[in-house]
């Protein structure tokens, strides 16, 4: 068991069926807590907070679904899975109304048991673990908290949305690359939403087989088909009231949609075998990294479906669309990942932080994570240079390293190099102090600055680099801009 291990409780007024349960999930990185009533659990629960409880329903003094109530009454969003051996419709209906994250039937297969209870820790870890917004160079950290980090005006646009979306009920269709933060996103709008005290379960479509992502949204009745012995609750059922996160929608199959829509039309489930819908109360955020039209265009996707879905778009960018953004996330990751190594946090150099803005982050935010966490583990002493990052050996460099080279070729040719090469050896020996490369990058950075009026951004972006390379290059020469109005400006004067 490690640090910061998911605590469960066990609640049986059976020995024995405590000693198994415990024999089966040791194997696990759990932390175990054992109750043999329900008030004895409502003590625990008040006493050590854990993330999931697992209770069997028939139990003197105090039954389950009683237990189940005043659990719900202490610590609303706290999973609780329900054994029995004695399962009924109508047991399985008064539990769902209760708010059951699940409920299965003795005896179980383990691995039903050990997927359920896998399944309730990542929803409560979601729902407790807050997501915090890293706003300034200097905004308090919570080392607790999940941080959707930066400065830039693309993620300031998010910032804004999230709170505007909060205080509502609308579908959210939150778009982006794979690796940008579209779960952060939609955690942060529930946990800021007047649902924050109410389930939040995060489903990815992609990660479900075709044929069981209808019942396991929907949830199906006894005898609608082979081997469905007792009724299942669906995702929507148990988060009635709450807030549902479909990841991936872009990959869910059309007859699901059909059924995903009117759930937002109606506010009604078709359960597979049910005679008739049922009422759910649940807010409906979808994420995808598809692009949904085009997806629509090869029907592959319902557009009425993407017209309810796409009330409010959140659209996540990439990360060389904010560049600016890499020293903190960097930052970030290096603190949180010597933190796991329990090591000090090295120092990121200016060369390492410039070799990570000048690469092209196929992966995201997710892939930034990734080279600083390989960093780490290899890193021999505490700073961090360009060559210690390794970029050179992940996917996106290589893609395309031949066009890119072609098309460098073609904008500057070869004769421009020879004649400058030919100029530095005719002048050979160059002065004392006489740096070529220094030379010629002020030469071509005040060239652009002359073309775009002093504009380091539209310089930037004329030269191909970023505005924070231009930024140290001006600063470096002491060139002039005109880009940065409020300099000139005068300074308020403080009141005493």
């Amino acid at each position: 068991m490690t640090q910061g291990s998911p605590t469960l409780l066990l609640v049986d007024d059976e020995p024995d069926v405590l000693f198994s349960l415990r024999r089966l999930l040791d194997k696990h990185d759990y932390r175990i807590l054992e109750a043999t009533n329900g008030a004895q659990a409502l003590a625990l629960i008040r006493t050590h907070k854990p993330d999931v409880v697992l209770m069997d329903v028939r139990m003197p003094e105090m039954d389950g679904v009683t237990a189940l109530r005043e659990i719900k009454k202490i610590e609303p969003r706290l999973p609780v899975i329900l054994m029995t051996a004695y399962a009924t419709t109508q047991s399985t209906i008064e539990a769902m109304k209760l708010g059951a994250f699940d409920y299965v039937i003795k005896p179980f297969q383990v691995s039903e048991i050990r997927d359920a209870i896998a399944a309730a820790v990542k929803v409560s870890r979601d729902m407790r673990r807050q997501v915090a917004f890293q706003t300034s160079a200097t905004s308090a950290q919570d080392e607790g908290a999940d941080e959707i980090i930066g400065l830039s005006e693309p993620m300031r646009e998010v910032y804004k949305l999230i709170g505007r979306l909060a205080a509502s009920d609308l579908p959210v269709l939150i778009t982006g690359e794979s690796g940008t933060g579209k779960e952060l996103v939609a955690r942060a709008i529930y946990q800021h939403s007047r649902r924050r005290e109410k389930p939040f379960l995060a489903i990815n479509c992609a990660a479900i087989p075709e044929t069981l992502l209808e019942s396991e949204l929907f949830g199906y009745q006894r005898g609608a088909f082979t081997g469905a012995t007792a009724p299942k609750p669906g995702k929507f059922e148990v988060c009635d009231g709450g807030t549902i996160f479909l990841d991936e929608i872009g990959e869910m199959p059309l007859a699901t949609q059909k059924k995903l829509l009117r759930v937002l039309e109606t506010g009604e489930i078709e359960k597979i075998g049910g005679i008739r819908p049922a009422k759910v109360d649940v807010r409906i955020l979808a994420a995808t990294n598809r692009d949904l039209e085009e997806r629509i265009q090869a029907g592959e996707f319902r557009a009425d479906l993407y017209f309810r879905l796409r009330v409010v778009e959140v659209r996540m960018p990439p990360l060389r669309e904010r560049v600016e953004d890499i020293p903190l996330l960097a930052d970030y990751f290096l603190r949180r990942a010597a933190g796991e190594l329990g090591i000090p946090k090295p120092v990121l150099t200016e060369e390492a932080i410039d070799a990570l803005q000048n690469y092209n982050w196929p992966g995201n935010v997710r892939e930034l994570e990734n080279v600083i966490k390989n960093c780490l583990v290899r890193l021999q002493g505490n700073r961090i240079y360009a060559s210690d990052l390794d970029l050179r050996h992940t996917p996106s460099v290589a893609s395309g390293t031949l066009a890119q080279e072609s098309r460098s070729r073609d904008i500057i040719d070869s004769t421009l190099l020879d004649e400058l090469f030919e100029r530095i050896v005719r002048a050979q020996p160059l002065p004392e102090g006489f740096d070529a490369f220094d030379v010629v990058e002020r030469s071509l950075l005040e060239r652009a600055l002359r073309y775009c009026g002093g504009n380091k951004s539209k310089a930037a972006k004329l030269l191909g680099v970023t505005r924070n390379t231009v930024r140290k290059r001006v600063e470096k020469y002491g060139l002039s801009t005109t880009d940065e109005p409020s300099a000139s400006l005068p300074e308020k004067e403080e009141k005493e």
